[in-house]
């Protein structure tokens, strides 16, 4: 039941914060889920062009908010603090029902702080959960005191919040869930996953460090891959700001890639794959949603890896595979550091491109996927925005506390 303000009231109004592309994304299908549950809302917010597709204008253009290399953040500071005071200058004189934040918690965290101590009636969500279960736990019970209800986008995050005393939290499914047609793959594709030649996804990474310290090991490994199956049909989708980079870190490769940029390519490709070699990251869910056995790897500079493996310790991670993390078991073969070698690649592809018991395990795990994430029901963009509304009729009521999610097939 959508939650509507009385005949004679005016309508609600949400503020939605956004800073980087990805919560942007977020934002839009949130500010459409949000209409066509009651299309009298009023949404405002900071945004990026997808937003502003959706129909919020945003207060300043968020490409500014970007940070790359930690060199530029003394320059780029002054700028930064000066956005997020107009933001909360802004939700504190528009006075809505609701604010919901969306991840970049270096930016929206900040707002909501401030938010709280000037306008503490105003709720606020946190749509993406920081991932406290790997990085900064103390950040959870923090956030108590500024954040009303936690969006869970990861189906452990709500026990993790549990654990470690943080606010109300609530899975509503990934964004992926949301796209889960195209990356399944229909009757044909399938043949063609189980078609000579196999197609195999290289996927080195979306950020300039990743490429140039992936790109010539996974070449060298897929060489190696091809010396004992025979001929390979490579892909290696990419995005458009590190397009150029790639097609140069690849030029030398033996087994030469098709480069895809587009996003249905991408999914076509992921729809054909028989197996995938990727870079830690989110790119090993989508690989898993699509059935796609995979070998992950990664390296850091040395500093970076001292301090990933403490953070590792600290948090008693069984896995840094996001994949393995979900599933619950780690079926994915994590190649980290000294471990991320051509020839170890390239064996451990081996065991995932032929029809071994390592391929299977990862199958039989991924089938069970559409149980954990709970990708039937209500997609994800529709659970929040429910209990947007929910928290803004609650917020017009003077309840800026334990937002409870409304229930939702």
């Amino acid at each position: 039941m959508t939650a509507q303000p009385h005949a004679s009231a005016p309508p609600y109004a949400i503020f939605i914060v956004a800073a980087e592309e990805s919560g942007d994304a977020l934002g839009a299908a949130l500010a459409r889920a949000v209409k066509a549950a009651d299309p009298t809302v009023r949404l405002s917010g900071v945004g990026g062009n997808a937003m502003a597709a959706a129909g919020i204008t945003s207060l300043f253009a968020i490409d500014e908010l970007s940070i790359i290399g930690v060199s530029a953040i003394p320059r780029r500071l002054p700028t930064i603090l000066r956005r997020i005071r107009q933001t909360v200058a802004a939700i504190v004189k528009e006075r809505p029902d609701a604010v919901v934040i969306i991840d970049s918690p270096d930016f929206t965290h900040r707002v909501a702080r401030r938010v709280r101590r000037l306008a503490p009636d105003i709720p606020i969500i946190d749509y993406v959960s920081p991932s406290v279960w790997a990085w900064r736990p103390g950040r959870a019970r923090a956030m108590r005191h500024c954040v009303d209800h936690v969006l869970a986008i990861l189906p452990f995050e709500p026990d993790v919040h549990r654990r470690l005393g943080g606010p109300l939290c609530t899975y509503v499914g990934h964004p992926l869930v949301e796209r889960i047609g195209e990356l399944r793959p229909g009757a044909e594709e399938t043949r063609r996953r189980q078609s000579d030649p196999p197609l195999i996804l290289a996927l080195p990474g979306s950020r300039t460090g990743e490429i140039s310290r992936l790109a010539d090991i996974f070449g060298a490994a897929i060489e190696r891959l091809a010396a004992r199956v025979g001929p390979i049909e490579l892909v290696v989708p990419t995005v458009a700001h590190v397009a150029q980079q790639l097609d140069a870190a690849v030029a030398g490769w033996v087994v030469r890639p098709r480069i895809v940029v587009d996003p249905l390519e991408k999914w076509a490709a992921f729809r054909g794959a028989r197996a995938a070699l990727a870079a830690s990251g989110t790119v090993t869910l989508e690989l898993a949603l699509a059935g796609v056995p995979m070998v992950a790897a990664y390296r850091l500079s040395f500093i970076e890896a001292v301090i990933a493996r403490a953070i590792r310790l600290q948090a008693r991670l069984p896995s840094v595979i996001l994949a393995n993390l979900v599933v619950g078991e780690n079926v994915v073969p994590e190649l980290l550091q000294e471990a991320c070698t051509p020839q170890k690649l390239a064996d451990a592809l081996l065991r995932v491109v032929s029809d071994t018991e390592d391929r299977r395990r990862q199958l039989a795990a991924f089938a069970g996927l559409d149980r954990i994430m709970k990708i039937e029901g209500s997609p994800p963009s529709a659970k929040v925005a429910a209990i947007a509304l929910e928290a803004a009729r609650r917020g017009r009521g003077g309840v800026s506390s334990l937002i409870e999610a409304p229930s939702s097939g």
